[in-house]
């Protein structure tokens, strides 16, 4: 468990808590409308078939309220995120007094991954999660069916990350521990020291490189798989209009949106988690 004193992702959240719950506020609001704009707009379909314009009305409301919070909060973001990376980078300085140049400008960089990660990656992760439930919701009432293959097909895809973590959080140390020796190398060694230490760079780049590559091709059988699946059992439902067709066919293809959105996110908290560890070592 986290000190208070130690530099992680969740003291930082929690150092600023009242700031960042604004904009996760935000986040969530714009992305549950962004979720919610397929079954709006296959309404306006159904409406406007019939000669009637409601619907599309509230569909104009819905996306101008999407755009304003969209816009308010990246310049809220840019602001909060900017003032927390100064803090972080002068605690981080704090706490590796002791240490050489070095290791001190690469775990420098390395902490603001954490704040990037808030302000850049986050939403990403949360924009994920509220797709992938929204989805299983709205296709849960057209079929319990096409919401049991939908969460049939998240379940399989966690477990296949889990199995990766371990890998994803070893060659991240492999490649940060390379990195703090950047600027020594760059100060005290030859040009062949450096051409060594890049062939190193490339080597541990390759290998997350390739990990990643094999995650996202299992993950990419499953949602195939799934894609295949409810395909099927759309033509199974009882004489659905265009609008339901419409908005059946979206969420599944938003779902998988979202589900490929899942292994980037996880593999940086793999990444983050080990700079942690990294940063905290007094």
């Amino acid at each position: 468990m986290n000190s208070p004193q130690d530099i992680s992702l969740s003291t930082i959240v929690v150092g600023h808590k009242r700031k960042i719950s604004v904009t996760w506020l935000m986040v969530i609001v714009e992305n549950l409308l962004m979720a919610l704009l397929p079954l709006f707009i296959g309404y306006s379909i159904d409406s406007l078939m019939a000669g009637q314009y409601h619907d599309l009305i509230v569909l104009a409301a819905v996306i101008t309220t999407l755009v304003f919070v969209a816009v308010i909060r990246r310049f809220y973001d840019t602001r909060i995120y900017g003032e927390i990376r100064v803090r972080i980078g002068l605690k981080t300085d704090d706490f590796l007094r002791e240490h050489t140049v070095t290791t001190r400008n690469a775990r420098l960089t390395m902490s603001r991954e954490l704040v990037d990660f808030l302000e850049n990656d986050l939403p990403s992760l949360l924009t994920a999660i509220i797709q992938l439930v929204v989805t299983v919701g709205v296709l849960a009432s057209f079929s319990y069916l096409l919401a049991l293959s939908a969460s049939v097909a998240g379940i399989i895809m966690l477990a296949i990350y889990a199995l990766f973590h371990r890998a994803f959080i070893e060659l991240n140390a492999a490649l940060n521990t390379q990195m703090e020796r950047q600027v020594n190398v760059l100060s005290f060694l030859s040009h062949n020291g450096l051409y060594a230490h890049l062939q190193k760079l490339k080597t541990r780049e390759i290998k997350l490189s390739d990990t990643e590559a094999m995650l996202y091709g299992l993950v990419f059988i499953v949602l195939f798989g799934f894609v295949l699946t409810n395909l099927m059992l759309t033509t199974q439902l009882n004489a659905p209009t265009a609008g339901q067709l419409f908005s059946v066919v979206t969420y599944s293809l938003e779902f998988v949106e979202a589900a490929i959105m899942l292994p980037v996110t996880l593999q940086t908290l793999s990444r983050l988690s080990e700079i942690s560890q990294r940063l905290n070592v007094r």
